[in-house]
């Protein structure tokens, strides 16, 4: 292929294996309508997502060979908390991250439950950071296990990013044992939704005259940043795939959608101008904990709450970022859940103020007339001292 994206076109277009998350999916052929094109930018970006296969679950069977060909749950336990990670065995019966372990146990009773190692996570985490920053300082990670690249230009002068990303993902499996899928393209938005097209172990490229058709028959709910809610949503004004949300004028969506309404416009046309940024500061710094018997006094809370709080000031301290806004989410035995938060002019100075703030948040909800089961608290509005104008991120802290 002449695009620099490489000279796979086999890839491209053989058909999806039978596990691909887009299984159900045809690409037609691009038409020549003028919403059909793809808008490039002035120069057309080559970026690589990879994303780690079900990272914590593989880190486990790596060093456990017990473990391996099983259904693993990272997290959680078979009575109480929730899943952090499943294996690919597990995923089998329906087990997802996020999921109550009671469910995850309901839908595969086999599963067996491994107590997270997030520092062994954080330390693979960084050799895989290495390997990146082997071909390209422009790297934005998402979390421990996943990170966008943009190797337009590279440090090896590479004019194939497809062959970057082979070369990536077999680094790191010489470097790891693990693996990883990638997905290319010339935006972020595509590469994401590509990295997903072949997994595990696969990598897949959108090119730019693929862009516009490859998210026709996308249900809107795998769009990245169309969350549950919102997918519903769309659902009510008759918005179920990328060409539903296509059909939309502009001036609907930002009507129904608000601020994000333009780029939902953007890339159900296959376009996504946002840059690939290095070094952002964080939106948000959270931990929370699930506890294996509910709360009810206050007391029992303000106890449980200690060591959350002290891991949500450790990475202020260590990283020099300060917020001005702390949140508590408290989630019930029956998994109703609330949020209380409270915003200051100057940021929280120390781990005494931003307890004081949390307990006082609690204290004025109280009282609950259902146990707890979880507790949670999150630093917002953050700024880098010396560095107010960075760019925010999400991010949230294993416990």
């Amino acid at each position: 292929m002449s695009d620099g994206y490489g000279d796979d076109g086999r890839r491209m277009d053989e058909a999806p294996p039978d596990n691909a998350i887009m299984r159900e999916t045809h690409m037609p052929a691009v038409d020549d309508t003028p919403d059909a094109q793809p808008v490039a930018p002035a120069r057309q970006r080559k970026i690589i997502h990879i994303d780690m296969d079900a990272f914590y679950a593989s880190v486990e069977q790596r060093d456990d060979p017990s473990l391996r060909g099983r259904p693993v749950a990272v997290g959680g336990s078979r009575e109480r908390g929730v899943v952090a990670a499943a294996s690919y065995e597990a995923r089998v019966y329906g087990v997802r991250s996020a999921m109550p372990s009671v469910t995850a146990r309901r839908r595969c009773p086999d599963l067996i439950f491994v107590k997270p190692r997030f520092e062994v996570y954080k330390a693979i985490s960084a050799e895989i950071r290495a390997i990146f920053a082997e071909h390209t300082p422009i790297i934005e990670p998402l979390s421990l296990d996943e990170a966008y690249l943009d190797v337009t230009e590279n440090l090896h002068d590479i004019p194939s990013a497809t062959q970057i990303a082979e070369g990536i993902r077999q680094r790191i499996r010489e470097v790891t044992g693990l693996t990883a899928s990638a997905g290319v393209s010339y935006n972020k938005f595509l590469a994401k939704l590509a990295s997903d097209y072949r997994k595990p172990d696969g990598i897949f490229v959108v090119t730019p005259a693929m862009g516009p058709g490859f998210v026709e028959d996308l249900p809107v709910g795998r769009f990245h940043g169309v969350g549950p809610a919102t997918a519903a949503k769309m659902q009510r004004f008759g918005i179920h795939t990328g060409r539903d949300l296509r059909d939309k004028s502009l001036p609907f969506l930002q009507e129904h959608f608000g601020k994000t309404g333009p780029y939902y416009y953007s890339i159900s046309r296959g376009v996504d101008e946002r840059p690939v940024r290095a070094n952002r500061i964080r939106k948000s710094v959270g931990a929370e904990n699930t506890f294996g018997a509910d709360l009810f006094t206050f007391d029992e809370m303000r106890e449980a709450l200690q060591p959350i709080l002290d891991k949500v000031w450790r990475y202020c301290e260590t990283s020099t970022i300060r917020g001005r806004t702390v949140t508590l989410k408290v989630k019930f035995a029956d998994f109703q859940q609330i949020t209380r938060a409270r915003s200051a002019v100057q940021p929280v100075a120390s781990r005494d103020d931003l307890e004081r703030i949390a307990l006082s948040l609690l204290g004025a909800a109280m009282p609950f007339e259902k146990g707890v089961r979880l507790l949670g608290v999150a630093l917002s509005s953050l700024i880098r001292e010396g560095m107010p104008d960075e760019a925010p991120t999400q991010f949230s802290l294993p416990l």
